[in-house]
């Protein structure tokens, strides 16, 4: 933390304990409404009666902090506006709310949580901007425009950079924007109110499952459907009455054990561990990219303090979590059949999707998503693959097969397969020396992949063993159910 960070909370700390009031580690509290913030409310009572209500039911309005000791701002601040007699902000940043949550902070700035803005730079932008999009958006930060794809999809779950008008508001391209990643005029990076609403910021609300589901879901990370599928899901909805997601305290095993949410396993405290708000600390595998990487990986590419923090440790922090319902060597089976997933996904279709898509790559248009198969690759990994991979790790079956190794294979002998063998075709049509080498490279590795184990029935090359074995099976199990 810098030193005058430190000088900041530390004078706040001390204005407190002079007017008598009580640090408290995860915030303050003051003996009465600030001026400023009573100048506010008396304003905001008439003209914004639900942000009003909103606010007196949070803890905030019980610790009297009010609108001021969240919106204030400095001369020197880019997105300083002067309202009312006061200087003020518009968006409260992580910065803003580690002037009392300085610890929660530290670890959501840690986490990739606050690093999903960084989208922008990304290849799923780019379908947004560019293959999606246009630039027919056009504002006055963007006077040459910009895609209302990416602004209105992208940018609302992983934060846009929030630009700064030179009247001092806020560019209508970037703001509204509550993504988990927003980078924000001062810096920082992330949205505390992406989870934390305002102006209740209710902690039974962040622990609801639903407040996960407004990004993760869909086609490449079904998480909220995945949850609904599971029996953690079913025994949620049946028991929401039962979970005390209103409790200060809300340890699992203590103050509920009806069913976990997302927060239960990925943020909330045990009783041996506290609540972390870096969601990636009880996570194992990450199944974002085309084939999954130990979390330590990813953290160290971002410059992430988890590059630190091996996935065994990980893995022991959500198996604590996991044994307060059930027994140790029930948890130990799930990972080994969640690995045994991962494992199949990595040898069958991921390393060896992989080297077919560099050798086909000089026989492709060199224009991102200008052919057939970018798509048909794109999908298998980034829809498919991670549909297959979320889905076993949260225990959704359906998801796992129906819409995941499925779809994978699928796609893989009917479309990505053939889609390789096209180019195989054109390139040895071509007159370009190198063109047919790189066509005689594909089609030996093409054949090296189909004739592996993995993918030899393609061909109708299974062994009679395993052909005889199959068919004993088949007649045992028909032998026994028949009626």
């Amino acid at each position: 933390m810098s030193l005058s960070k430190h000088l900041v909370i530390g004078m706040l700390a001390v204005a407190l304990l002079t007017l008598g009031v009580p640090a408290w580690s995860s915030g303050y509290m003051l003996t009465e409404i600030s001026k400023e913030s009573a100048k506010c409310i008396e304003c905001h009572k008439k003209e914004s009666r639900v942000i009003y209500e909103q606010w007196g039911d949070s803890k905030h309005y019980r610790g009297n902090i009010g609108c001021y000791e969240c919106h204030k701002a400095e001369p020197e601040d880019v997105d300083a506006l002067e309202h009312e007699g006061a200087l003020i902000s518009i968006i409260v940043s992580p910065r803003d709310c580690a002037r009392c949550h300085e610890r929660e902070v530290e670890e959501f700035a840690g986490s990739h949580h606050s690093k999903a803005g960084r989208i922008m730079g990304s290849l799923d932008n780019v379908l947004a901007e560019v293959v999606e999009g246009n630039k027919g958006f056009v504002t006055p930060m963007f006077p040459m425009g910009i895609s209302a794809a990416a602004v209105n999809g992208c940018w609302q779950c992983h934060g846009s950079e929030v630009k700064v008008m030179p009247n001092g508001e806020l560019d209508p391209a970037t703001w509204p924007n509550t993504g988990i990643g927003r980078i924000n005029p001062d810096g920082s990076e992330g949205s505390c109110t992406a989870c934390h609403s305002r102006h209740t910021f209710s902690a039974a609300q962040a622990r609801n499952p639903e407040n996960c589901g407004k990004c993760h879901m869909g086609p490449d990370h079904p998480q909220i459907e995945i949850y609904n599928e599971s029996k953690h899901g079913i025994a949620f909805r049946a028991n929401i009455d039962k979970m005390n997601l209103d409790s200060p305290k809300w340890i699992v095993g203590e103050d509920y054990s009806a069913a976990p949410t997302c927060a239960t396993c990925h943020m909330s405290a045990t009783t041996n561990q506290p609540v972390t708000h870096d969601v990636g600390l009880r996570i194992s595998w990450n199944n974002r990219p085309p084939k999954s990487v130990r979390p330590e990986v990813s953290d160290a590419k971002m410059g992430l303090p988890g590059a630190n923090i091996p996935w065994q440790v990980r893995r022991e922090n959500m198996q604590d979590v996991c044994t307060n319902c059930h027994n140790i060597k029930y948890v130990e089976n799930f990972y080994k059949q969640y690995d045994g997933l991962i494992d199949l996904y990595h040898e069958k279709f991921a390393d060896p999707g992989l080297e077919l898509m560099a050798l086909a790559k000089p026989l492709m248009k060199p224009v991102a998503f200008g052919n057939k198969i970018d798509w048909t690759w794109f999908e298998l990994w980034h829809h498919e693959g991670r549909r297959a991979r979320h889905g076993v790790s949260m225990m959704g079956p359906d998801i796992t097969h129906w819409h995941g190794t499925y779809e994978i294979a699928k796609h893989w002998y009917v479309k990505f397969i053939p889609q390789l063998e096209e180019l195989v075709a054109k390139g040895y049509k071509s007159d370009d020396p190198e063109k047919k080498a790189a066509a005689k490279a594909l089609e030996d590795k093409i054949d090296e992949v189909l004739n592996h184990n993995n993918h030899k029935w393609f061909l109708n090359k299974l062994d009679p063993e395993e052909i005889a074995k199959r068919k004993a099976r088949a007649e045992e199990f028909k032998a026994r159910y028949k009626d």
